[in-house]
């Protein structure tokens, strides 16, 4: 799938070594083609990796897509330089103007404060809101599902004792639903994540279903409003080495930190990671894109409601 993205991003020149085609927008505007319109606000700290990340899994679909970029005003990021945010990236209230075919919005290394206590949840709070009626469906990963659950629905997040931290075995409960098309009985994704919702308090919303789960990892994917929002509390979208790098990074900090489980062959972190997720992650980026926001969208997007 040719993918729209600004001239100049990082991710165009890894992608392409990696034989993914991108197209810039200087190509794009010869084409007479109406794309989907997919904005991401990028939450993550090394936010270069992220958008690789995503866009990798994003191109994985014959539909031609024009990204945004979406940042908080209020916050200024420590990992990534100036000069790039300032080049991609734009505030909510340079975007919310417009209407999007989809959203996807990630995590955040946020998630042990109360919601309250994050500096810019009243600008989180507004976006969640704003995305309700201007996108046809929105994709929350991780810290960013707890947030849209409890915002939405008042759902609660829960600490752990340790960080739940590895790639977990999971199962859906229904394979005729469009996000499992193509999906195994069991298949695994990643997490890293210090809290966590529960599936008792998610069952008291009759809005919300929950249709994936793991004994080790607990839920893992709730949808409402018949797919306009995805709720999954793991990261399908990680590369292969990034648990590795949060894993040597916390190490290096001191913190406590366990192996990530089902990564490392024998557990031992001087070998290679395991790979176990990438069809899953192409499945399920691929499914919605094409079952929940291309199938569903209007022509016209402003005549999203």
């Amino acid at each position: 799938m040719p993918l729209k993205i600004p001239d100049q991003l990082p991710a165009i020149k890894i992608l392409e070594e990696e034989n993914i085609f991108v197209m810039n927008e200087t190509r794009a505007s010869h084409q007479d083609i109406r794309p989907l319109k997919i904005i991401i606000l990028n939450l993550m700290p090394l936010k270069i990796s992220t958008e690789t990340d995503l866009l990798r899994l994003l191109s994985n679909s014959p539909l031609q897509i024009e990204i945004d970029f979406m940042k908080i005003k209020g916050h200024t990021p420590k990992n990534t330089p100036s000069d790039h945010m300032r080049a991609f990236y734009r505030n909510f209230e340079d975007l919310n103007i417009r209407k999007y075919d989809g959203m996807i919005i990630t995590g955040a290394p946020v998630e042990q404060l109360p919601f309250e206590e994050v500096t810019y949840w009243d600008e989180m709070k507004q976006i969640l809101d704003w995305a309700q009626h201007n996108v046809t469906s929105t994709l929350f990963i991780c810290w960013a599902a707890q947030a849209g659950l409890y915002h939405y629905y008042g759902v609660p997040k829960h600490p752990l004792d340790r960080k739940k931290f590895g790639v977990f075995k999971h199962t859906h409960v229904d394979e005729n639903l469009p996000i499992f098309r193509g999906f195994d009985d069991e298949f695994f994704v990643p997490h890293s994540r210090h809290t966590e919702v529960r599936e008792e308090d998610i069952n008291k919303v009759d809005a919300l279903r929950i249709v994936a789960s793991s004994p080790e990892a607990g839920v893992t994917i709730a949808k409402a409003k018949n797919g306009r929002q995805l709720f999954i509390t793991g990261h399908a979208e990680y590369s292969r080495n990034t648990l590795d790098g949060e894993y040597h990074r916390d190490l290096k900090k001191k913190l406590p930190i366990d192996i990530p489980v089902n990564y490392y062959p024998n557990n031992d972190p001087k070998q290679k990671p395991l790979m176990r997720w990438q069809s899953t992650a192409n499945l399920l980026f691929s499914n919605w894109l094409n079952y929940y926001v291309y199938q569903e969208t209007p022509y016209n997007l402003e005549e999203i409601s």
